[in-house]
């Protein structure tokens, strides 16, 4: 934590929230047989934890209370239940009928892998060093990732801390590559996210869309 008296870094919140209303948007484009319960209800939900985020803290430049931190996290995981539940809906479907129609198949797959690389995103956002509103005061030994500018402090000599971008690039590239590339997890709770991040994106790529592919032909 950083020390009394020392300033925090503010990061905006609206990159985070732009996420959020795509996460929303892909999550309503899907089909009624991968929505749990009432289409409404998700987008209804979250957008009753995140306003009091916006309207109380919008850059987060004030240490957060425990309150809101826990309504942070709260609105990451009930988007993070709803895609896996979605997903595993999905595979089920698969599994099942034979007679599914590729197309809106490949069309949610799609989906769900966006909705996994934001989802994941936010976490990291959210977890590493603390969060946004501290991370920047944490000394680095005490983050849960490091980045090429954090490893290189003779080449990168002004002090520097991630975005959300920078998150999301992280969570796109182990959405892809299935393993992290030039930013690495240091803690074991972001090794056990980048983990399931990838096992999520392998089922998405591999048993979905192949699926979805043979149907089509």
């Amino acid at each position: 934590m950083a020390s009394p008296g020392t300033p925090l870094h503010g990061e905006p919140r609206w990159p985070a929230a732009i996420a959020l209303v795509a996460a929303f948007a892909l999550y309503l484009f899907l089909p009624s047989t991968l929505i749990i319960g009432p289409r409404w209800l998700l987008p209804a939900l979250e957008a009753l934890l995140v306003i009091p985020l916006v309207i109380t803290n919008p850059d987060r430049r004030d240490s957060e209370a425990t309150i809101l931190r826990v309504v942070s996290i709260l609105l990451i995981a009930v988007i993070s239940v709803a895609n896996i539940s979605a997903l595993g809906l999905l595979v089920h479907d698969l599994l099942s009928n034979t007679n599914i129609d590729g197309k809106p198949l490949i069309y949610s797959a799609i989906a769900l892998w966006f909705n996994n690389v934001i989802v994941f995103a936010l976490w990291y956002w959210e977890l590493d060093g603390g969060g946004p509103a501290v991370r920047y005061n944490v000394p680095v030994q005490s983050h849960d990732f490091i980045f090429p500018q954090q490893a290189a402090p003779d080449v990168f000599t002004d002090t520097w801390s991630p975005t959300f971008f920078d998150y999301l690039y992280t969570s796109f590239t182990n959405s892809t590559a299935f393993s992290p590339t030039d930013t690495m997890p240091l803690t074991r709770r972001t090794k056990a996210l980048m983990m399931l991040q990838s096992g999520s994106a392998l089922v998405t790529i591999v048993l979905v869309a192949a699926r979805a592919i043979n149907v089509l032909q």
